[in-house]
């Protein structure tokens, strides 16, 4: 089976304690449902609950964790609002990640904060894009070299549509699966990529596995439709966490959601062998080469 979803009472965002169990839940591929803990919005906030305010040549509104929102549109007020919002969620997912898990705090990196007001079941995008597919998180651009992707996210939905997410098998039984047909890694072609700028950096064996695993469960209309999975539904004013790189998941419907992500090497997790970098090393038999160890 699946890792479990696991429901957590309480509504405070702050003065979470750290829990082994829990812990060892998130680090297995298992999502943390926080089904009463709601990022409330501010009275000049409500008006940012359109999908308009999203440019159309962006996918997604984002915030830099050092920077000014990208992705919107809307005026001169609308925007400050948004980014004083989008500042305010982060400030609160940070705290409840470094009460939960003290031992990843020292070491988490902060990436884009980001909201999402598009209506996700309606959304027309390329088979590779497509987050209604079953997939685990990779960046074709932004090689992480086996850094875990950890995810906060929120239900912010004013009319308590919930977002629903399809959940899949275990990481290393999908890897099981798909890994035999992965192409061979060239660090030639590596280097290629990095210098006609394709890549930010050199696209490391780790990336290179985990674009082809995303692809390939992706193409495969079979594996979508016929592996295990379970459907759970984010009810709006919830909040659930987990490692993106490692639950697959796909987003079947939903609107409005803001989302934080943090980046950790996976040493500083509590099980290092548990994470994706640690169940490749193991499949391959190898050190996976430009990897973070």
């Amino acid at each position: 089976m699946h890792e479990p979803i696991v429901e957590i009472p309480g509504t405070a965002w702050t003065g979470r304690q750290p829990d082994d169990q829990l812990t060892q839940t998130l680090e297995r591929g298992g999502v943390l449902y926080f089904p009463n803990l709601a990022f409330t919005l501010q009275d000049a906030e409500l008006p940012l609950l359109r999908p308009e305010l999203r440019d159309a040549k962006s996918r997604n509104i984002s915030q830099p964790a050092r920077g000014v929102v990208k992705g919107a549109v809307g005026t001169p007020d609308e925007l400050a609002a948004l980014n004083g919002m989008m500042q305010r969620f982060r400030h609160q997912a940070v705290q409840m990640v470094n009460d939960m898990f003290p031992r990843y705090s020292a070491h988490l990196r902060l990436e884009p904060t980001s909201y999402r007001p598009t209506e996700v079941e309606t959304r027309v995008q390329s088979w590779r894009a497509d987050d209604k597919r079953l997939h685990v998180d990779s960046f074709p651009s932004r090689p992480n070299r086996g850094e875990r992707i950890l995810r906060v996210f929120s239900n912010i939905n004013p009319h308590q549509q919930p977002r629903v997410w399809r959940v899949g098998e275990p990481f290393e039984a999908m890897a099981q699966q798909f890994l035999p047909d992965v192409a061979p890694y060239r660090p030639w072609l590596a280097g290629w990529l990095r210098r006609l700028r394709i890549t930010k950096s050199l696209r490391s064996e780790y990336d290179h596995i985990m674009l082809q695993l995303h692809d390939q469960m992706k193409r495969d209309t079979t594996y979508q439709k016929e592996a295990e999975q379970s459907v759970v539904a984010f009810a709006a004013g919830s909040t659930w966490v987990c490692f993106s790189d490692q639950t697959l998941h796909a987003v079947h419907s939903g609107q409005f959601m803001m989302e934080q992500t943090f980046f950790m090497p996976p040493q500083h997790q509590y099980r290092p062998e548990q994470s994706p970098l640690g169940i490749l090393t193991r499949l391959k038999g190898h050190q996976l080469k430009g990897a973070r160890l």
